[in-house]
């Protein structure tokens, strides 16, 4: 049960993800990180077929840095995200498609924060929330009840804390750990790690 989940405030987005590499029902790891940086304040979040979502969320990080590299400055997360949105379309259409969904959430000085929701289809949206996942099937419903466009960073964080509890609970039903979930605050100062207390409990 892979999850990913967004939630867009006035000035911040709030991503999180678990930490499970699954293959069918064998659990294969509980410590494995979805989330690529691509810049200061630009986060790729990935889950999909194994190999695919490393190999496409590098790639596309990589060359988000040449960027940067060759002409001084980063791309804001609207480009980095019909960047991304254009490479997963022209891969669809080759003999190699990545079986990948993605979260691309940012912070632009001048567009202010951003949350794309990508699918393997190549399909872009710009969301106040998102989730993928099974979890999302569980937690959507649970966002767009508490979800406000003004919601603040501690109202955010709690409507957090209830979507990744009833994500967790279903895991208890279905016998799959979760290996603890990772949240991020993508904000006007920075990307940082949201210390508050929601860490997901190992089942």
């Amino acid at each position: 049960m892979e999850y990913l989940i967004g939630i867009q405030g006035p000035d911040y987005v709030l991503v999180a993800s678990d930490r499970v590499a699954a293959s069918n029902i064998v659990q294969m790891k509980d410590d494995h990180d979805k989330m690529f940086k691509m810049s200061e304040k630009i986060l790729l979040l990935c889950v999909g077929e194994a190999g695919d979502t490393v190999q496409f969320a590098e790639y596309i990080q990589k060359n988000v840095q040449l960027y940067k590299m060759r002409n001084g400055y980063e791309l804001s997360p609207t480009a980095a995200a019909n960047f991304t949105r254009r490479n997963l379309a022209d891969y669809l259409r080759s003999r190699t498609p990545y079986h990948v969904n993605l979260l691309l959430a940012g912070y632009d000085e001048h567009e202010g924060p951003a949350l794309y929701y990508m699918d393997y289809l190549a399909a872009l949206a710009k969301a106040p929330f998102a989730a993928h996942g099974y979890g999302a099937f569980l937690t959507l419903s649970i966002l767009d009840r508490y979800y406000t466009p003004t919601i603040s960073r501690e109202k955010a964080v709690e409507l957090l804390r209830k979507c990744l509890e009833e994500e967790s609970s279903a895991r208890e039903d279905y016998g799959n750990g979760s290996g603890g979930c990772c949240p991020v605050l993508i904000s006007p100062e920075t990307l940082h790690p949201e210390s508050a207390n929601l860490q997901c409990s190992n089942h």
